[in-house]
């Protein structure tokens, strides 16, 4: 990945780190799904990415600092975490999975979790983002009451799911 973009545009300079077709969905899956490993990134994919492509997105984002690599001795399992820059794509993806939502043909059970991001909008969003942050930078998030953003999620796409 180039240091410098090609442009000064801040949507090139995006579209240079996030614009290939798997580097967003290696980011969705660790972050709404909890996949931090790279067998799980591997075998829970429902794109089914194959596994040159994911080592290759997995370095090119964490070079462009949206990931974290564990250091772990041979033979040990690294486990990815998001970066700061990474979690404030929430908002983005959550935008993305609404367009997707009006524009595109999704399955029921994989729509759930967008549909409950986009009705909850940006409180969401932001309690979504505390939660990554608690999970992936150790950052204590607020208190809040009721369910988490991530336990609402996973609620909708088990309910989709039919659990």
């Amino acid at each position: 990945m180039p240091d410098e973009p090609r442009s000064g545009c801040p949507i090139n300079a995006a579209v240079e780190v996030l614009g290939d077709r798997w580097s967003l969905i290696v980011l969705r899956d660790i972050m709404f799904g909890d996949r931090r490993h790279f067998r799980r990134l591997l075998t829970e994919s429902e794109e089914g990415i194959a596994s040159n492509i994911l080592a290759s997105r997995l370095r090119s984002l964490t070079e462009a600092g949206l990931l974290t690599r564990d250091d772990v001795k041979r033979g040990q399992r690294a486990a990815y975490s998001l970066t700061e820059p990474a979690i404030q794509l929430v908002p983005v993806l959550a935008q993305l999975a609404a367009w997707g939502l009006r524009h595109r043909r999704t399955s029921r059970e994989l729509r759930a979790r967008a549909e409950v991001l986009e009705a909850g909008g940006p409180r969401l969003w932001a309690d979504f983002m505390d939660e990554l942050r608690e999970k992936h930078l150790d950052v204590p998030r607020p208190d809040t009451d009721g369910p988490t953003a991530a336990e609402r999620l996973d609620a909708a796409y088990a309910a989709a799911r039919g659990h």
